[in-house]
């Protein structure tokens, strides 16, 4: 690296001045190039020659016109969206995910479904129309608390073991399903002091393919699996049947993991107590859909992973795997297009 050679760098994202200019500031070699765009089309030609790292959503240029480039960094956790595309795809490029830096705010909103429907907050924001206390609101809204109680986590990445560590402060038991039971240790990036690193936490991990034995021991069902081949349609109605009778749902996963047909007749039939939802097969969800009625369901409009300090946090994931790059060592939440994530 020199001022001859330096280290171009395009963020399709728009970022603060400030944040950029953390990265700026890590060598005189880096040059940052800001043009905000999410339209592969509307990327400047002129400069994509240069460009050695693309920060992007889904802004991906032919391989072609990108000789240099060497690693793409996704703004998200997932790249489903972007996954097929042949940079994603190529051996010439590292392509990292942001797996981690909306682990803190999606925890939390998988806890926080956990919460309202083991107390039954859906039940009882509807219940306030009523104008009257209920005489029999100390069994209508039994709570089913989470101290005691065994949550199970399919998917245990770095929000999954947020979740985990978060339950276990709490006092549930926290069951888990992981498709590589021979890695346990967490390898991506998690904020400091947060998540299960070694995995110690679980009281038991399972195999996906055990997801309905799994199930049929919990009273909290939390679903954080990335979306792949594999994962489409994983909660389907075998999985819901092998459910404990009058168990609790929460998905922030990705909205074609669970068959809502399934999930809704579950709810139906009195067999599932409820669910929290944020993602769902066709968004936004169809207003013909019976979820909306349903009294027992929290639906909420794919935001889990929002936050106010998204955004720094992604800065502060980007500068630790660009500290990485500047030394020549191994990045972290590099996309494996074998395994999907």
């Amino acid at each position: 690296m020199s001022e001859e050679n330096p280290i171009h760098i395009l963020f399709t994202v728009s970022f603060p001045s400030e944040l950029l200019k953390r990265v700026r500031e890590l060598s005189p070699d880096i040059k940052i190039h800001s043009h905000p765009t999410r339209n592969s089309g509307e990327l400047p030609e002129d400069l994509l020659h240069r460009i050695e790292i693309l920060y992007t959503v889904s802004a991906l240029p032919d391989p072609d016109l990108v000789p240099n480039l060497r690693w793409v960094q996704s703004h998200y956790a997932g790249i489903d969206h972007i996954s097929d595309h042949p940079l994603v795809r190529s051996p010439e490029v590292v392509v990292t995910t942001m797996s981690g830096a909306s682990a803190p705010q999606m925890a939390e909103f998988a806890m926080m479904g956990m919460l309202a429907l083991g107390h039954r907050l859906p039940q009882i924001m509807r219940s306030t129309p009523e104008e009257r206390w209920d005489e029999a609101r100390y069994t209508r809204f039994e709570p089913l608390e989470l101290r005691g109680s065994t949550v199970g986590i399919i998917g245990y990445g770095s929000i999954g073991r947020e979740i985990a560590r978060q339950c276990q402060a709490l006092g549930a038991e926290v069951l888990a399903i992981k498709h590589d039971l021979k890695e346990l240790a967490d390898q991506g990036y998690m904020l400091e002091g947060l998540g299960d690193p070694q995995a110690d936490i679980p009281k038991r991990i399972y195999p996906p393919e055990a997801v309905k034995s799994m199930v049929s021991l919990c009273d909290f069902v939390v679903i954080t699996v990335p979306l792949t081949s594999q994962t489409t349609g994983m909660i389907d109605e075998a999985v819901f049947k092998s459910m404990k009778q009058k168990s609790l749902l929460v998905d922030v996963s990705r909205g074609t993991v669970v068959n809502h047909g399934a999930l809704i007749e579950a709810l139906n039939s009195g067999h599932l107590a409820g669910a929290a939802l944020d993602v769902y097969p066709i968004e936004p969800l169809p207003e013909s859909s019976p979820l909306w009625e349903m009294d027992n369901v929290i639906l909420s409009p794919h935001l889990a992973g929002a936050s106010t300090h998204y955004m720094s946090r992604s800065i502060d994931l980007f500068v630790v795997n660009l500290k990485r790059y500047l030394a020549d060592e191994s990045l972290l939440n590099v996309y494996k297009p074998d395994e999907e994530y």
